[in-house]
């Protein structure tokens, strides 16, 4: 085990420590002494950020002890519990360093956590919005426009005059007859796939690629990538499905965790087991306990939303 995750594990377990209406003045010293490191204060944010709750530092005698340490001369401490009293105030995804999601209530459109929408456009077009995902619809006389800001869309466009134009941060997708294809924001990375007639990318700098009915391709604000075989399987979301075609469980773990709040880690040892089959996206608690059936996995809830994959 990394020493990273080693630390994540105790401040997880800190956490449950803290919540448990038996913790007393012991624990409580216990934990700032742990917490007074400036790694295990990154890793109490990071938890914290996780849980989606934030412990009530202001009124916890503990806490304004923790508090009168910034006082102290010793630099490190002084930092840690700098971090600690971000971490309170809501600084939680810049001490995780995770990137800030698009503000979900500035898109017309947004899905929630585990939510996958189908949506049935003016013109006849269909829009799928997978787990997280944030789009703006808009159509006017001369063009139909969705712009995707976070997430992953499919789209099934309908014939219509006007060309249909599927904008994100890195580039442009456009179809000017009937065509079904996904883009999914990954990071600086997006992934597009074809599923039926044919689009347009412009992406990079200035550009262009045409791709058909069965090709894929990666890109970016810098370029765009080779082309390849489409991932016919990308679909299966939409219809509620995760389907893995003898994916590594790593990957498998990572696509499940989207659709489900809280942590979902897998231990190192396990990655490289393979996973076969079609998962429901709409109940991620039955699809690990069907892991554990399955392979030789157990399921670790340390948490309600700590959950570790290890070997069994």
């Amino acid at each position: 085990m990394s020493g990273e995750r080693q630390v994540l594990e105790q401040a997880a377990h800190w956490f449950a420590v803290l919540q448990d209406e038996a913790a007393g003045e012991a624990e409580r010293r216990a934990w700032q002494r742990w917490v007074s490191e400036p790694a295990h204060a990154q890793a109490w944010a990071r938890v914290e950020a996780i849980s989606g709750r934030v412990l009530a530092l202001a009124v916890d005698p503990a806490s304004r002890r923790a508090g009168r340490l910034l006082q102290q001369p010793d630099r490190g401490r002084r930092q840690a519990l700098k971090l600690l009293s971000l971490a309170a105030c809501g600084g939680l995804l810049g001490l995780a360093g995770t990137r800030a999601p698009w503000p979900q209530w500035l898109a017309g459109q947004s899905t929630a956590v585990g939510e996958v929408r189908e949506l049935a456009l003016a013109d006849g077009s269909r829009l799928w919005l997978n787990t997280r995902s944030a789009a703006d619809i808009a159509f006017d006389a001369r063009v139909r426009m969705v712009r995707l800001h976070q997430g992953e869309a499919l789209l099934e466009t309908a014939g219509d005059p006007r060309p249909f134009v599927l904008r994100s941060p890195a580039g442009l997708v456009s179809a000017g007859q009937p065509a079904r294809f996904a883009l999914t924001l990954a990071g600086a990375r997006s992934q597009l796939n074809v599923y039926a007639g044919e689009v347009r990318l412009q992406a990079g700098r200035g550009m262009q690629q045409r791709l058909a009915a069965g090709q894929g391709l990666a890109f970016d604000a810098t370029g765009i990538g080779a082309l390849r075989a489409a991932d016919s399987g990308r679909q299966a979301w939409s219809r509620g499905v995760l389907l893995a075609d003898d994916l590594p469980l790593a990957r498998f773990v990572a696509e499940l965790a989207r659709y489900r709040r809280g942590h979902l880690g897998c231990d190192p040892r396990v990655a490289g087991l393979r996973v076969v089959g079609a998962f429901p996206l709409d109940d991620p608690e039955r699809v690990l306990d069907a892991l554990a059936a399955t392979l030789p996995v157990r399921i670790e809830r340390r948490l309600p939303w700590w959950v570790e994959i290890r070997p069994a």
